[in-house]
């Protein structure tokens, strides 16, 4: 098929139709100057305003809708109170969310509002937390979608596509595309096919005019040319904001990298699949996957799949907490077993990680351990195995690897107890 036959599919199948986006806004307006009142009546001195994909005109159609409410706070609120605060205004029935900045959420006529507690600032310098910058995040992708015909357009299949490639979200357990970092990378390449040849190709010659380049196989874009060249910008953003494979200068704040928490993980799977769509456009690549049922299908019986479920509250803390003893688990499974692949997918409605593995056993090997001379060292080697032997002054034991993986779970949840706790782990549980 045609790529922009599926491209311009894709559109009429993601994005809402009028009448439904009205009803949304008008739920949306209801919600936000009722809550205008409520601040009203209890002397608060703070703004209310829509932000996030509804503000921006990047609405995407789906069964789960959300959408984000900012209550920018005068600056005269602390920065440690305005979540207590918003607490006290809103209903009984919302939920509070714990994070960097604690948030609310309710739900009405089945729409998710995340009501988001900010601090109203004159600059984005002045901002106390990453939320404090969402109001300037919306004027400025407005300002580039009025200048341009058909770019919320494309900002909605790119959000569209990386979400079924599961790499849309900035949580720590996905560490992929936030939705304001795609829309800067669409406002700056243009379009979505634009964006996905350029970032997907193998070819890294750029124009000396141009402001994208590789610096040790990294993107750099800097689209409003905040700096003057590529020294200034890994000069001026500390280390911890120059480790993902693109650094993305955020417009509105330029000593922000926003795709700062972008993986090369992540990123390489994103650009895989960029390139097989190219090679071979289809709607199935805009299609959100079981990836339960995608595994299954291709390994049938060889699949082994672990559910683990924490003690902490569903979203990103759970996520995260789930994706750390995902990579534990395997430290501790490569003791037995190599990999033939090892995903990791965390369903945040259910607040359950799956682990899945695809398992060969590992061959017997000779472990070499301290020398004679080490007289305490040694000891405690022949206490750890009893079947050590000696060869040219050095310790050694023959491993051999029999382990089923039934067998290896219940041994690492007895003999890892402790750590399973630490890490806030209440069950593991072997499913398949």
């Amino acid at each position: 098929m045609n790529i922009q036959t599926v491209l311009k599919q894709q559109i009429k199948e993601i994005k809402p139709d009028k009448d439904t986006l009205k009803s949304i806004h008008k739920t949306a307006k209801d919600f936000c100057d009722n809550l205008k009142k409520k601040l009203k009546k209890k002397k608060i001195k703070a703004d209310v305003f829509i932000g996030g994909s509804l503000a921006k005109n990047t609405f995407v159609k789906k069964k789960k809708q959300d959408i984000d409410v900012f209550i920018r706070f005068d600056e005269k609120y602390k920065d440690n109170k305005i979540s207590k605060l918003l607490g006290k205004v809103l209903v009984r029935r919302a939920k509070k969310i714990h994070g960097s900045r604690d948030y609310y959420q309710i739900n009405i006529h089945g729409i998710i509002f995340e009501i988001i507690p900010v601090i109203k600032i004159k600059k984005p310098t002045d901002a106390q937390n990453i939320t404090d910058l969402s109001y300037f995040h919306v004027n400025y992708i407005n300002k580039k979608i009025r200048g341009k015909k058909n770019l919320a357009d494309e900002i909605l299949l790119a959000k569209n596509f990386c979400h079924a490639q599961n790499c849309y979200g900035a949580e720590s357990y996905i560490r992929g595309f936030s939705g304001y970092a795609l829309e800067l990378l669409i406002c700056y390449y243009g379009s979505f096919l634009k964006f996905i040849r350029l970032i997907s190709s193998k070819n890294n010659r750029i124009s000396k005019n141009s402001l994208r380049f590789e610096f040790n196989n990294k993107i750099i874009i800097d689209a409003e040319k905040e700096y003057r060249n590529k020294k200034e910008i890994l000069r001026e953003l500390n280390e911890a904001k120059l480790q993902s494979p693109i650094i993305l200068i955020d417009p509105t704040f330029k000593q922000r990298n926003a795709l700062a928490g972008l993986s090369l993980k992540t990123f390489d799977k994103f650009r895989q699949n960029c390139r097989k769509f190219l090679r071979k456009p289809s709607a199935y690549f805009f299609k959100q996957k079981d990836i339960s049922e995608e595994l299954n299908k291709k390994y049938g019986n060889k699949l082994r799949i672990i559910n683990v479920k924490t003690n902490k509250q569903a979203g990103d803390i759970a996520g995260t907490k789930s994706k750390k003893f995902f990579e534990f688990f395997i430290r501790r499974l490569e003791r037995e077993f190599s990999f033939k692949i090892a995903e990791f997918y965390y369903d945040e409605d259910k607040n359950i990680a799956y682990f899945y593995f695809v398992l060969n056993k590992k061959k017997d090997e000779v472990i070499k351990g301290p020398p004679v001379i080490n007289a305490h060292n040694l000891r405690r080697f022949k206490k750890a195995h009893a079947k050590a032997f000696i060869k040219n002054h050095f310790a050694y034991v023959k491993i051999k690897h029999n382990l089923n993986l039934n067998k290896f779970v219940k041994d690492f949840k007895r003999k890892d107890k402790k750590i399973i706790k630490q890490m806030c782990v209440k069950k593991v549980e072997l499913v398949k």
